[in-house]
């Protein structure tokens, strides 16, 4: 059921992220209901607020009003979110609750898709996806956290660097 699972975005009272977070959570312990309900989340940020006493670092909500959950959505966990005290209910046309799309989950860093990168800076390289695909170049500049790569591509007879994502490329094996 676990591959079933996507992420929706319910609507609350505004301050009351929280307690719905809480709430969502504790509902779905007591009903045994984890494997539907697996995670719920309050996008945050870390802002430096300036004021008159100087800089302070503080935690705000990205989304005010609004929690995400992890679920497979049934209508038994429909119902338990639904029904949280605080929530409204899912955003989505027409009251149906809409998934977010792999983009936006990715977007909004609810997830992060770990790719493994098996080449070093300095290292041959083969674009496997793109306009340049099937191009050959060398790693100039990795950035795992950002998901780039810059290789330098040798293209009518010029060293041009071209940015990637990091799974665009592939080692190439010196056999």
């Amino acid at each position: 059921m676990a591959d079933e699972a996507k992420w929706y975005v319910i609507h609350t009272y505004s301050g009351y992220e929280n307690t719905v977070s809480a709430a969502i959570m504790k509902a779905a312990e007591n009903r045994r209901m984890q494997d539907l309900i697996q995670e719920v989340r309050i996008p945050m940020e870390t802002v430096v607020e300036h004021t008159d006493a100087g800089e302070k670092t503080v935690e705000r909500k990205v989304f005010p009003g609004y929690v995400l959950v992890k679920m497979v959505l049934t209508d038994e966990s429909w119902h338990l979110v639904r029904n949280c005290r605080g929530a409204t209910g899912f955003v989505g046309a027409g009251g149906k609750a809409v998934p977010l799309t792999e983009q936006e989950i990715l977007d909004l860093g609810v997830e992060h898709r770990e790719v493994v990168v098996g080449y070093d800076v300095g290292d041959t390289v083969k674009i496997v996806d793109g306009p340049l695909e099937g191009f050959l170049g060398t790693v100039d500049e990795l950035e795992p956290e950002k998901d780039l790569v810059r290789v330098v591509v040798s293209m009518f007879g010029r060293e041009t660097p071209v940015d990637l994502e990091l799974d665009q490329v592939e080692p190439v094996k010196n056999d």
